[in-house]
């Protein structure tokens, strides 16, 4: 099994060194490390941040490498940039703030060399508050290739924080490109509209930082917005139909707009998450 993959990363100023400094270790001390982190710094971020990833870069100048971006461009676009300068086939996604599980990457690999047909393995997630074995959520997503195209038709159908994808594939369907909020979402659309084949594997392979805030960030009328504009373009393009897009919007609604912070949280842990 080789290792030949590059994991990609972004952080701006909303960021914490703490976590940062946490995410890069739980990506070194995988059981397959990966060839090389390509890090884009998302605009101006406080001298903590700067800090820690001066230390990374004097540790290991030739597989850690970095983007500065003079002003913040938005997730999308950091992703975009940061796909740009990676140097292998194989891409992993990682947050700032998460948490690798410690065989995340052979397990990805050792499936991916196995059903090489496959364009994106995505996995499980655990959500934890504070400390990270408080673990409040699980979300798990569907298995094989056929209930994955299913579940997109109304939710997205991968953990994006779990990734593992080739980067030929994804970018000739476009690559990442800005979609407030939804950058991923749309990018695996525009991949399922071209047959691309879809895997997400059954273990937890990420452990995700999550609050109240959380719930803020989903909630909106921008989000719902966002969100509206996906379903009319997935309508569009005859992925959904009518009455499946009546619903999605309605469902939005309620949980995007309508609904407090609170009665939001909820939701997403007692219907949306295991």
């Amino acid at each position: 099994m080789n290792n030949n993959f590059s994991v990609i990363m972004s952080v701006y100023a909303g960021d914490k060194a703490e976590y940062l400094d946490a995410a890069v270790k739980s990506i070194h001390q995988n059981t397959l490390p990966p060839a090389e982190i390509v890090l884009v710094v998302d605009g101006p971020v406080g001298e903590e941040i700067k800090t820690a990833i001066k230390k990374y870069e004097s540790q290991d100048p030739d597989s850690f490498r970095v983007v500065w971006l003079e002003k913040n461009q938005g997730l999308g676009n950091a992703r975009r940039v940061a796909m740009d300068h990676a140097g292998c086939e194989y891409i992993a996604v990682m947050d700032a703030d998460d948490l690798c599980a410690p065989e995340r990457f052979a397990l990805q690999m050792k499936y991916m060399e196995k059903h090489p047909e496959t364009s994106v393995l995505g996995g499980n997630i655990a959500e934890f508050i504070g400390d990270v074995d408080h673990i409040v959520g699980k979300r798990v997503v569907p298995a094989d290739n056929e209930s994955i195209y299913t579940w997109l038709k109304g939710r997205c159908p991968f953990n994006h924080v779990s990734v593992f994808f080739k980067k030929s594939d994804v970018l000739s369907a476009g690559g990442y490109l800005d979609w407030h909020y939804n950058e991923d979402y749309y990018l695996w659309i525009r991949m399922a509209e071209k047959g691309f084949t879809f895997a997400n594997l059954p273990e937890v392979l990420v452990k995700v930082r999550v609050g109240k805030e959380m719930y803020q960030r989903r909630g909106g009328w921008k989000y719902f917005v966002s969100e509206y504009k996906l379903q009319k373009y997935m309508l569009a393009k005859k992925i959904i139909h009518p009455l499946r897009f009546a619903w999605n919007v309605l469902l939005r609604f309620l949980l995007q707009v309508l609904f407090p912070n609170k009665l939001r949280g909820f939701v997403f842990q007692h219907f949306a998450r295991n």
